[in-house]
């Protein structure tokens, strides 16, 4: 029975490379569908890989302390190694394993998270400089362009116990302060900066939900030991805006001529779909992306909250002071746009029987992934991710006409593989639904191009399995598997998948 198991596994084996090498012939898309000059990559953040979290002098963010609260993870997992990348960088780094599919096209990586310092308290750490000098030397060196977010969710944690981090204006003086550490040190190399990913989600889940660092709510939202569901996402949103435009009035006046570089921000975006063909509904999905986009855009695009959100909330928001307003005045170069999934969302401004406890919550509107007991898509290994190409098409031309079409990136886009069923790591590697999840996205963002969005690049998350936040790791995002207890990587189907996707330029030649 063994033998015969053994032989049958072979068998499979060969019909996945058979269908790999017969893809591109097969697949709805392909590299030439794209201009010569975009940018392909894969996404990784410094927490969910790098491991190394009391070495060489690094100071604690907030989850460090965090996932070391029991329950606040789903496996009771933390980061303190996740892939070992500090110490794997020169062996098995972005790097090598990029070296194993890349092309003359693949060129961009979003980078991790920049050194952590204590901000204006602290000395900047000169060891962590050196080690992402290394990473981005090494990076150039196989013709990869980095792709640098200076903060991904994790901020120190001196400055939470100091002043409150998002709560207080001060933060924004030290986020300018880290700012013009990382333009003064990577400027030279790197022309590609994004100020935050995805704070939209930050802010919710730490202000609204509790479910983030630094666990602050209030009912319905949760039972947190301390916060205000109904003031401080508003207040911590204020304080990242600003620290945004704090950080490009700085590169724009002190580096940016020289350096010639630009300078971004990325949000979260899922994209609703009216649950019925009702005018209630349907402003509840405008209501929606209002609340979780636009909210962060608005400002920094066009100086004030959006007003959508203004009527609504009136006074609860805050209000941008002259000063405030100047410096939202030096905007953003390109919008990043991270998207993995659409939802229905239903109208709760005029009906009842509505759930509560949901960031769409203040929005009066409520989200959910099926109608009539219908997914609106084939559901992936995470709750409420759903597989919905059409989605990130209309994601994208709702910001381009929202915002004048500025440039955008696709900064993330990935399938979560979870863990439940799988026996061995043969079974990870073979992940045909994450091929065809990916070839359906790019697909929409090749059409929603040669409709006119100004998209630039698209970034595959993730390159490696690693930590996910709340979900440790349980769920799997990765083109390449890690085996957790030896931290192996193999490339799976998908890495395959993509290689020969960028390669298929060759062949239209």
């Amino acid at each position: 029975m063994a033998g015969k198991a053994s032989r049958m596994r072979q068998v499979v084996a060969v019909a996945s490379l058979l269908w790999l090498l017969l893809l591109p012939w097969a697949s709805a898309i392909r590299r030439s569908d794209f201009p010569a000059s975009f940018l392909f990559g894969t996404a990784t953040s410094s927490y969910q890989i790098e491991g190394a979290y009391l070495e060489d002098n690094k100071s604690l963010s907030n989850w460090d302390v965090f996932t070391h609260v029991p329950g606040s993870i789903k496996d009771g997992s933390t980061g303190n190694v996740a892939d070992d990348h500090y110490h794997r960088y020169e062996t098995l780094s972005l790097c090598t394993l990029w070296a194993q599919t890349h092309t003359a096209h693949l060129n961009a990586n979003k980078m991790p998270r920049l050194p952590k310092t204590e901000g204006r308290f602290g000395e900047v750490n000169q060891l962590g400089i050196e080690f992402y000098n290394k990473i981005i030397d090494s990076l150039l060196l196989k013709g990869i362009e980095p792709f640098v977010t200076l903060s991904h969710y994790d901020i120190p944690q001196e400055l939470e116990d100091r002043y409150g981090a998002w709560l207080s204006a001060e933060v924004q003086r030290d986020f300018g302060y880290f700012a013009d550490v990382c333009f003064a040190a990577f400027g030279d190399r790197v022309k590609y900066w994004t100020t935050f990913n995805e704070p939209n989600v930050a802010v919710l889940a730490g202000y609204m939900l509790g479910t983030y660092p630094p666990a602050r709510c209030t009912p319905p939202f949760g039972s947190c030991a301390r916060g205000d569901s109904d003031g401080e996402p508003y207040v911590a949103t204020h304080n990242v805006i600003l620290s945004h435009a704090t950080a490009v009035e700085l590169y724009r006046r002190k580096y940016q001529s020289k350096q010639k570089g630009s300078i971004g921000i990325v949000m979260y975006t899922t994209w609703y779909e009216p649950l019925t063909d009702t005018p209630e509904d349907r402003l509840a999905t405008e209501r929606a992306v209002a609340f979780t986009v636009s909210w962060f855009l608005d400002p920094i695009v066009y100086g004030d909250y959006p007003p959508e959100m203004r009527r609504l909330l009136g006074s609860q928001l805050p209000s941008f002071s002259p000063e405030e307003r100047r410096k939202l005045g030096y905007k953003l170069d390109f919008i990043g746009i991270n998207h993995y999934t659409t939802l229905y969302a239903m109208d709760c401004m005029f009906s009842s029987g509505c759930p509560l406890g949901q960031w769409t919550q203040h929005a009066l509107a409520a989200a959910t992934g099926e109608r009539n007991g219908v997914p609106i898509g084939p559901p992936t290994g995470r709750s409420m991710f759903y597989v919905v190409p059409d989605g990130i098409e209309k994601m994208v031309t709702y910001i381009m006409k929202r915002y004048n079409n500025l440039p955008m990136f696709i900064t993330e886009n990935g399938y979560p593989q979870v863990g439940e069923g799988y026996t061995n790591s043969e079974e990870w590697l073979d992940d045909q639904a994450r091929i065809q999840y990916l070839d359906g996205y790019l697909t929409k963002v090749a059409k929603v191009i040669r409709d006119g969005a100004d998209v630039r690049g698209y970034f595959v998350w993730s390159l490696v399995d690693n930590f996910e936040w709340l979900y440790g790791y349980t769920l799997r995002y990765g083109l390449y598997y890690v085996d957790y207890r030896t931290l192996e990587r193999k490339p799976k189907s998908s890495a395959l998948w993509y290689k020969m996707f960028l390669q298929s330029l060759h062949e239209d030649q």
